[in-house]
């Protein structure tokens, strides 16, 4: 449970993380970027899921999890579009601009997973395995955006969609926690964002697709 439950929760997580590092124009400091964000997203985690029942006991933490993430996706829509309409994550100079960003963004997405999962279990040991694979399956995951970033064209604003329905959730548990739509629902609506996100091709590959 814990596993499918990470690997589902990742995917909005791993597309807002690949378009923040997509922030970098060369590609290695972008694999670098993830590589390192990560690893102190790891660290973070894991001092989240210790201290959870005592993080949990304050709603100002979900509420400034929440502002994040929804500040992400409004700096991505009001972000200048490209010349197809397209709007693009942060621009970043240097490869430790990213980092922390990328640590951040995690921690935050992090707020709604991991007390989702001590709810369903106050075996520390588990959730903290779960915590170390949906890691593991971030990075996978994140490596696979960065490429279908530049293949699909609505696939970056899907992403923020979905960071978007994050950052929702966890501000109406902070109002009312009986407000909180079911995880089933969040899930299925995260699925059709990506199902529009994968919809449309980009013009140059299609065109390069044609060539050969």
């Amino acid at each position: 449970v814990f596993v499918a439950l990470e690997a589902v929760l990742s995917a909005d997580n791993a597309i807002a993380l690949a378009s923040i590092s997509k922030g970098l124009e060369d590609a290695k400091l972008q694999q670098q970027a993830l590589n390192f964000g990560l690893a102190i997203a790891f660290v973070l985690r894991i001092a989240l899921i210790l201290t959870a029942t005592w993080v949990i006991q304050y709603w100002q933490f979900e509420l400034l999890g929440a502002l994040y993430l929804l500040w992400l996706v409004f700096q991505h829509f009001y972000s200048d579009a490209d010349s197809e309409g397209e709007h693009h994550g942060p621009r970043f100079s240097s490869l430790w601009q990213a980092i922390p960003v990328l640590a951040l963004t995690d921690l935050a997405f992090s707020l709604d997973s991991v007390t989702t999962a001590i709810a369903i279990s106050d075996q520390t040991w588990l959730v903290l395995t779960g915590a170390t694979i949906g890691i593991i399956a971030l990075r996978f995951m994140a490596g696979l955006f960065i490429r279908w970033l530049d293949e699909f064209v609505h696939l970056e604003d899907a992403g923020y969609v979905t960071v978007g329905l994050v950052g929702l959730r966890l501000l109406v548990k902070v109002i009312n926690d009986n407000l909180v739509p079911p995880q089933w629902l969040v899930v299925l609506s995260i699925a059709l964002v990506f199902v529009w996100g994968f919809s449309q091709r980009s013009p140059e590959l299609r065109t390069d697709l044609k060539s050969l």
